[in-house]
């Protein structure tokens, strides 16, 4: 892969990364966005603890698929090995976003998944959103950052979610992880992740036997991304 590729991943994390700030995602270094080649096996990401503010596309990390940082003195992101174990658990999906907002991370403080209340939700997610239980503590020994990528993966594939089609996943008292086919689309699922999970808080309070019927879940869902998706231009 040539150096000028390469630029273009770190230009493209570098963008998603500024625009989770932009879009209240983000405060202080509560976040990371990742993008891959996959054809190179090359990651770009966030580097750890640099604030927002003095962060420039230079300094984006890359690191292979094995977590070898490649070419900088900067180290990623303390996430980098849950975000190469999603990527190599998700063939199809070529960028990552991990934050902190707010609404998510309430449910996932909260142990609680993000169900499916209308169809703004059912826009973007075919179905709950799932929160997983804490890492056991021998799987916090074994490697946190890791465990917690393999967990994930394992859930999907264990339950037969599609990753595509919920394309987020909360882990209790933590956070929330949200993947796209590229970076920006991880980046519209985040934000549709938050709005979602905002007002299904406040949807659960006002009436808290709130349902979707399913064939409306499926009508909506279907209609942006079946394969005869009617939705938009």
């Amino acid at each position: 892969m040539g150096k000028g590729n390469l630029n273009e991943l770190k230009r493209e994390a570098f963008e998603v990364n500024i625009r989770l700030v932009q879009e209240k995602l983000v405060v202080l270094t509560w976040g990371n966005a990742s993008a891959i080649d996959r054809s190179a096996g090359i990651m770009a990401i966030k580097p750890s603890g640099i604030p927002y503010a003095s962060l420039t596309w230079k300094d984006m990390v890359l690191v292979d698929i094995l977590g070898e940082t490649i070419d900088s003195k900067l180290k990623p992101s303390s996430d980098t090995l849950t975000h190469l174990e999603i990527y190599k658990g998700f063939k199809h999906i070529g960028g990552i976003v991990h934050t902190h907002a707010p609404w998510s991370t309430i449910w996932a403080q909260s142990g609680k998944s993000i169900p499916a209340l209308g169809t703004t939700h059912a826009d973007h997610f075919f179905g709950e959103v799932p929160c997983l239980k804490c890492l056991t503590p021998k799987q916090v020994n074994a490697g946190y950052e890791k465990e917690t990528g393999i967990q994930l993966v394992n859930h999907f594939h264990k339950n037969k979610i599609n990753p595509l089609h919920i394309p987020a996943c909360l882990l209790a008292g933590h956070a929330s992880f949200v993947w796209g086919l590229d970076i920006n689309k991880a980046l519209e699922n985040a934000i549709a992740l938050e709005s979602c999970a905002h007002m299904a808080y406040h949807t659960v309070i006002l009436n808290n036997s709130a349902k979707l019927p399913k064939h409306i879940l499926d009508k909506h869902f279907e209609r942006k991304h079946g394969k005869n998706a009617y939705y938009g231009q």
